[in-house]
This record gives C-alpha cells, structure tokens and sequence, in this order.
C-alpha cells in the first residue's frame, strides 16, 4: 500500500509539471500585457496541438515495457539469492514497470521539439520573441 502511495503521488507530481515558452519582454509584450500573452501561448499551443503528431502515448508505454522487463531481472537476480525467485521477478516486475511507466508519463509531459518550434514560430508571427522555455 505504501508503494502505491509514493507512485500515485509521483504520478501526480509528473502529471501537473508543465513548461511554456518564456518571452523577452520587448515592446509588443509591453504594449499587450501578460494576459494577452498568456492567451496568444494557449492558442498557439492549441494550433502546435492540432498540426504536430505526437507519439507520447507509444513512448510511455515502451518504457513500462523497458522498466517491467529491467525489473524482472533485477528481480528475478535478488530473489534467486534470497531463494525466492519467482517472487522476486515479479516484485522487480512490477517496481520496474511502475517506474518506466513514470519515466514515461514525464517525458511525455514535455512538448516535443517540433511542437515547441511550431509554437515559438506562430508567437513570433504575433510579435513576441521567445527566448526558450522553462
């Protein structure tokens, strides 16, 4: 129960980070304001959204994979020295598919590189110049 605990608060922490361009503050930013900016972002990530495919689904569940078979292994290693193989390879199973399936979740909270052009492109388009991201 405690290990479901530490990932469902993991999960959670992974799931609410998230980054966005950062805009030098020239005279267009000046002149609209951070609302308006912060509403030509959305919009622009709403565009990135609709033209750029993302395969996040397909990596997060690649690297459950990855973890779950990693952890099997190292696993299946401890339990034969504990003399408890078969428990082992599925407690290791299980931690390793838990922690791909985070590592997962995490890189796919981040926008891809296409997508973060895609978006840099259209606020440049409205004026703004964005400086990188964070």
């Amino acid at each position: 129960m405690k290990i479901f605990c530490v990932l469902a608060a993991i999960l959670l922490v992974a799931g609410c980070a998230t980054t966005g361009p950062v805009l030098y503050p020239n005279e267009h930013l000046k002149k609209v304001g951070e609302e308006q900016a912060h509403r030509d972002i959305e919009e622009c990530d709403r565009l990135a959204e609709a033209y750029v495919k993302s395969d996040a689904g397909k990596q997060a569940a690649k690297s459950t994979v990855t973890g779950g078979a990693a952890g099997a292994v190292i696993g299946g290693a401890a339990g034969a020295v504990t003399g408890s193989l078969k428990r082992g390879s599925a407690v290791g199973a299980a931690a390793g598919a838990a922690t791909g399936l985070v590592r997962g979740i995490s890189r796919a909270s981040e926008p891809s590189p296409i997508h973060k052009r895609f978006v840099e492109k259209c606020l440049r388009e409205r004026g703004y110049k964005p400086i990188g991201w964070q």
